[in-house]
């Protein structure tokens, strides 16, 4: 990992990176670009997937409220959110005390699929 810098700076460019997508791109041009950490490496594989994992829950959530009736569909629908609300509070958390702790379900997997970042 010689392309990290010593310093571990990247602690402000991965919580960044937790607030949507644009965020996470934010935080990838403008602060990850100039100083790459390991901290922001790890913080930044895991709220990429959390971004599409949660994407695509929510389209296959929606479509479910249509299939199932609403009732039904809505009650799926808050559970699911519910659980990515606690995965990406877990996951801030973490990156806010400086930890390189993985997400429940999503950084371990994060780490292999984006080791490029």
């Amino acid at each position: 990992m010689s392309n990290y810098s010593s310093s571990d700076d990247g602690k402000l460019a991965g919580i960044i990176s937790y607030f949507t997508i644009i965020g996470w791109l934010i935080a990838y041009f403008a602060l990850y670009q100039k100083n790459k950490t390991y901290q922001a490496s790890y913080q930044m594989r895991q709220t990429l997937l959390f971004h599409i994992v949660s994407m695509i829950v929510s389209y296959a959530a929606g479509a479910i409220l249509f299939s199932v009736g609403f009732s039904f569909g809505a009650a799926i629908l808050w559970v699911v959110r519910v659980a990515l609300f606690v995965i990406w509070v877990i996951g801030l958390l973490g990156a806010l005390q400086g930890e390189r702790k993985p997400m429940p379900l999503i950084g371990e997997p994060a780490q292999n699929i984006f080791s490029g970042i």
